[in-house]
């Protein structure tokens, strides 16, 4: 057993300029910078896929709305 593997990403989404909401059912959230959409976070596909946490993350400056 492995107790040093890591459980999973701590990269949230949400906090990344490149996040996006799609409004697909099947696909509801994307990412600009590797260009896909997923049912799950894509920062959790790309751990899942590559066993690392996403590269291309920015944060989101702090303040920007996009619904004024």
């Amino acid at each position: 057993m492995e107790d040093d593997k890591k459980a999973g990403t701590l990269i949230n989404c949400f906090f990344c300029e490149h996040f996006y909401i799609t409004h697909e059912a099947k696909f509801p959230y994307g990412c600009r910078a590797m260009g896909f959409k997923s049912v799950r976070m894509p920062a959790v596909d790309v751990y899942t896929n590559s066993e690392m946490d996403c590269t291309l993350f920015v944060r989101k400056e702090r303040g920007h709305h996009h619904h004024d």
